[in-house]
């Protein structure tokens, strides 16, 4: 436990691009709330407008669905390590350092935590300015298992990544060891609590009482396509009912992507084994109602999936980090990786009918997770 916090107020800086994000600030802020730390999370381009911050996140699913992603993010790599020359990035985020240095210091702020790469570069500028107040401590949290080139521009107190085995590859890219700490993701506290799935069935029948009837006796699948609801879900969906047929219950979160769920009620929705929800906070609850769950790629939640030790098989990445991501968790064991819809629902029956094959994965979820991560976060601030 943190001593001595009352002094400590933290501004929590994400980026409305994609769920991850988010979600690493609001349980670095639960955290820290709950310690006694005054914190705030801001949305880092709304510093521009909340116009702009919209666009951005229009353009980032934009460029997640055609790939270009990939290519905006390596621009970090094809610029020389220069002071003299910086990343296209790093440029484009001192266009709003003026409003956020005047958010620091008018908020009284003693420290602050970047969950997106974008106000980490705005906070070097402002540090290279001069223009930081003395003895504020900035920290980037890297929410993907891969070493994001952009790691090389930064001048922060600390860059928090993944897992001890992404040190070496940071160092290679540019990374500066000394900055470099392997606390893990933090993701929220309900992730860490591990409760009964008979209970968590049970409450789940009760939220989903005026669907039709879900069968606690059964092989609970849950299938997850991030907060903006990507992947081939359909196909997944239409694989597990052909396979499977109903000898299994399948709960598919379409997130706040309204069209995937309007096209899903009307493929599935009188398939009486096949239940459809679009945007929940209840994520954890059904993570401990399930027996298996298939999701894409996502740093963080991956992070979440393995922190509840629920057998994982990850599905189509974004192409870049989730690549990387799927990569990291296979090469682990922490999960099962393939963009065969097919290959994905036969290792989901045998998670489900191979007890030590199921217990490995959770055992390496274990072993590759840490719970403590907000904590250290603060008490490297």
């Amino acid at each position: 436990m943190l001593k001595n916090t009352a002094y400590m107020k933290t501004l929590i800086l994400s980026c409305d691009m994609g769920g991850g994000h988010n979600s690493a600030a609001k349980a670095l802020a639960q955290w820290g709330e709950r310690n006694g730390i005054a914190c705030s999370i801001a949305d880092t381009l709304s510093f521009i407008s909340t116009d702009f911050s919209k666009t951005m996140s229009d353009l980032y699913i934009f460029t997640t669905k055609s790939n270009l992603i990939k290519v905006i993010y390596k621009t970090g790599e094809i610029v020389p390590r220069s002071r003299r020359v910086k990343s296209p990035v790093y440029m484009a985020n001192k266009i709003y350092c003026k409003r956020l240095c005047d958010h620091i210091l008018e908020g009284g702020f003693s420290s602050v935590i970047c969950t997106h790469v974008f106000p980490a570069e705005a906070m070097t500028a402002l540090r290279r300015a001069g223009l930081l107040p003395a003895g504020l401590r900035t920290v980037f949290v890297q929410t993907d298992y891969d070493a994001l080139s952009l790691m090389k521009d930064l001048e922060v107190d600390g860059i928090v990544i993944p897992h001890p085995h992404l040190v070496e590859e940071c160092v290679a890219i540019g990374a500066r060891r000394e900055l470099l700490y392997p606390f893990g993701i933090p993701v929220s506290e309900e992730c860490w609590q591990h409760n009964d799935r008979t209970a968590a069935r049970e409450e789940c029948i009760g939220i989903l009482s005026g669907e039709k009837g879900i069968r606690s006796s059964a092989d609970w699948y849950l299938i997850m396509s991030g907060s903006m609801g990507f992947g081939k879900t359909g196909e997944l969906i239409r694989t597990i009912v052909d396979t499977e047929g109903q000898n299994v219950e399948v709960l598919a979160v379409c997130g706040s992507n309204t069209k995937l769920l309007s096209r899903l009620q009307k493929d599935f929705g009188t398939v009486p084994n096949v239940h459809l929800l679009g945007f929940t906070d209840r994520v954890p609850l059904l993570m401990d109602a399930c027996d298996v769950l298939f999701t894409k790629p996502g740093g963080l939640s991956s992070t979440e999936a393995a922190a509840k030790r629920i057998p994982l098989i990850h599905t189509a990445p974004i192409p870049g980090c989730e690549t990387d991501n799927a990569r990291f968790f296979h090469y682990h064991g922490m999960s099962y990786s393939t963009t065969d819809t097919a290959q994905q629902v036969a290792v989901a029956h045998r998670l489900c009918s191979d007890k030590k094959f199921r217990e490995d994965m959770t055992a390496a979820q274990a072993a590759n997770t840490f719970p403590d991560t907000s904590e250290n976060i603060f008490n490297l601030l």
